[in-house]
């Protein structure tokens, strides 16, 4: 790999892994503030990628998407997902507004980290208005990034995170029934993704607020 090849992937990676870390981070920092100890006991409250890094969903599947998604669908996409932090949610306190915190800490960071990227794309442009350079690739794939895990992870499918802000305000008895679907979760992930739905769902919501993004800052 040469360097002109080296230096798109290494602006690529910066943000992405970032994105990733974050947000499983902010899982177990919320759930250590609700009484769980779980992830911090565990090692998870750390910024090094490799110890939340799953070797299928980090590095595999998106890496086979990448490979095969432009050649079978006609357009190229990614989808993973990073090691979960533990969590035992009956150790949070309160137990089901937890579980909703908990939950949305994840996406909420990713949000918090779109508007840094935000912000300092919009410095960046007007500072170089004649751009792009490496700085202002960055922040637009920071951008995406955060902006695609952010939506993704706010599907109610179990296991992802809106599964859980669901389970929080059902009645006990409909979030189990709904909890569940988890044992299949990633199956109905995938056929959707296959089949396109989930792109057709996630791909309008994305464009709207990645647009919105550009209009509030440039």
């Amino acid at each position: 790999m040469n360097a002109e090849t080296l230096l798109p992937v290494l602006l690529l990676l910066v943000p992405a892994v970032l994105a990733v870390t974050v947000h499983e981070i902010a899982h177990g920092w919320v759930a250590l503030k609700l009484g769980d100890r779980t992830a911090s006991d565990a090692g998870r409250l750390s910024l090094n990628p490799l110890r939340h890094v799953d070797l299928v969903g980090t590095v595999a599947v998106p890496l086979s998407l990448y490979l095969v998604s432009d050649f079978v669908f006609g357009s190229t996409f990614f989808f993973g997902w990073a090691k979960p932090v533990p969590v035992r949610w009956s150790h949070l306190s309160p137990r089901r507004p937890g579980i909703a915190a908990v939950a949305a800490a994840g996406p909420f960071s990713n949000l918090l980290m779109l508007a840094v990227w935000a912000a300092l794309l919009g410095v960046l442009v007007k500072l170089n208005p004649a751009g792009p350079d490496a700085l202002i690739y960055m922040c637009k794939v920071g951008i995406m990034f955060n902006a695609a895990i952010m939506i993704i992870n706010l599907v109610p499918i179990p296991p992802l995170d809106g599964s859980r802000i669901v389970t929080a305000v059902l009645p006990p008895r409909w979030a189990d029934r709904y909890n569940r679907l988890e044992a299949y979760g990633l199956l109905i992930i995938v056929a959707l993704l296959v089949t396109g739905i989930l792109q057709q769902i996630v791909g309008p919501l994305l464009v709207a607020l990645v647009s919105l993004v550009g209009t509030l800052i440039l």
